[in-house]
This record gives C-alpha cells, structure tokens and sequence, in this order.
C-alpha cells in the first residue's frame, strides 16, 4: 500500500506491507520519502496555490509514482491537507495531481486530518505512556490537537491555523525576526492556542506527543545529535526547559545560522523557528513539563487506513 501526505511546507511517500487486520502486527516499511515542496508558499496572503509551487508539487509527486510502480503497491491513497483547504485554485491541484499519479487527491476535513494523526502516532506508543494522550501534528498551515487513549481512540480534536509557514510568513520576516516580530507572533499563536485547548481538554492529558517535521528538528536539536537520526528521535522525551532553550537559540539566529545545524533540512532552516515557538506555547499553555516526540503520524494514519479486513 502507498501513503502520501501532501501538507503546506513537505509532501512524504510512505510503502508497507500492512499486516491483516486481526495480526496486530506493525506495518513493515519498504520506503519513506520527504521533500519540502512549499506548496503553501503565499496562501495565507493571496488565497491561492503559487503554479511554482505546483510544479514542485508535480516533480516531487512524478519521481513518488515511479517508486509506487516500481513497488508494486496495490492501493493508493493521497492526503492533501491545510493548503489545498485554503487555495481558491484548488482544482488546478487536483488535476495536476490526477494526471502525475493517477488517483485525484484527498482534500481531507481538520477532523479526518487529527483522526489520521491520532492513528499513526499513537499505535506503537511505548507501554508505559501514561494516558490521556494529547497529541499535537504541527504543520505548515495548520496545527492539530487530538485527544484520546489507546482503547477509545478519538475523544475530541480541533485543527487551527497555526503553522510554521503560516506564522512565519505572517509574523516573522527578519533574519533573525527581531523581538517585536517574535512577541506578536506569540501573542496570536497563544491566542489560538487557547481556543483550541478550550475545545479539546488538552490540559487533562497525561501525555503530549509531539509530531511531525518542527517537532523533531527540535527534539534533535535538543539531543545534539551530529545527523538527524529517526530512531534516536522516535519516542525520545524533550523537558519543557530545552525545548524553550531551543526555541531562543533558533529565534535568534540567521537562516544561514540555522542552516549551519547539521540535523537542519535545507527546506525547513527558513521556518523552523516558527514551528518551534508553536511547539513551545503548546507545552506552556498545556502546562506540559515534556514532550514526546513520535517520527510515526498522519503518514502512518493514511496507510493504516488501507489495512485489509479481517478475514
């Protein structure tokens, strides 16, 4: 089966062998893929998908579809998420998306984007992961709050529109952003932040789990890791503390700065420091002490979505 999460700021590819639904087995990897496409470059100001966005899109998408092929997968199943929500040229997408890949695009709702979320994070959580979990997806556009447990899945979730690219095409142009930018867009994102963890009881939560590309940068940041290292940085715990010590250095440093870490992907250096205030405002507002952070999400969801029926 082949998974692809198509978000505002990274498109990913995941293949696996799904095991049946009464094995409860994990899914089995044959290839995970990650390119920073930026198809959210503007869409917060214009309302519109940029056609040079698409065609990043598009490319990244093509090389995707050779792989499927060459793999073998027997269903296909892609996720388009906050920015295609948001274009007023959304169909331009979709029939750009149906003609490199042969299936048209899922422009799924908030809720379907947090149960997703929810899905792929949680399963294969270590035991002793206290519950309720609070899970967090922070995206590009959109930001997910998802609470639930292990036996009852979903409780409540809320997506809201705050997200790395967003913020940072909103709030923070300098480089380094200069303390007025970083207050005011701290001011809207705890605003936001607020409301969501009114909707959602986040603050009841045992657990935060943190997902997604701003997260584990951070975490990796945190660890000091010499290379970004997915199975260092599954499951690894984060005290609020370093992530706030994190968040400062990355605030206060240049693109080329934050380029300079070795861990950084080339296409987040610009917005990371964006995703990591959100982070750090969750976990204040939430009044978390730690995050965990968890390299398996919606990605993972969209694949479990697929698994076969029980026989």
């Amino acid at each position: 089966m082949a998974a692809i999460d198509c978000g505002t700021n990274s498109i990913r590819l995941l293949v696996a062998d799904l095991p049946e639904a009464s094995a409860g087995a994990p899914l089995v990897d044959l290839t995970r893929r990650m390119e920073i496409v930026r198809l959210g470059q503007g869409v917060d100001r214009t309302g519109r998908l940029a056609p040079e966005a698409i065609e990043r899109t598009r490319v990244a998408l093509a090389s995707y579809a050779a792989d499927i092929e060459k793999l073998g997968a027997q269903r296909v199943r892609m996720c388009a998420t906050s920015a295609s929500r948001d274009a007023a040229n959304a169909a331009d997408f979709t029939e750009m998306v149906r003609a490199t890949l042969g299936v048209a695009p899922e422009v799924v709702s908030g809720d379907e984007e947090a149960r997703l979320s929810f899905t792929g994070a949680v399963r294969g959580l270590p035991a002793d992961a206290k519950e309720p979990f609070l899970v967090v997806d922070i995206g590009g556009g959109s930001t997910e709050f998802v609470v639930g447990d292990r036996a009852g899945g979903v409780r409540a979730a809320i997506s809201v529109d705050i997200g790395c690219v967003r913020m940072t095409e909103r709030h923070l142009p300098g480089d380094p952003p200069t303390p007025e930018q970083v207050a005011a867009a701290q001011a809207d994102i705890a605003a936001v932040v607020d409301r969501a963890l009114a909707a959602v009881p986040g603050r009841e939560a045992a657990t935060l789990v943190g997902l997604a590309g701003s997260v584990t940068t951070v975490v990796a940041l945190a660890q000091g890791l010499r290379e970004y290292d997915p199975e260092r940085i599954h499951h690894a715990r984060v005290s609020y503390q370093e992530v706030a010590r994190v968040t400062a250095d990355l605030l206060g440093q240049t693109r080329e700065q934050r380029l300079a870490n070795p861990v950084m992907h080339p296409g987040r250096a610009d917005v990371i420091g964006a995703g990591a205030l959100v982070l750090r405002v969750i976990m204040e507002r939430a009044g978390m002490p730690s995050v965990v952070a968890s390299e398996h999400d919606i990605l993972d969801g969209i694949a479990w979505s697929l698994q076969p029926a029980p026989r």
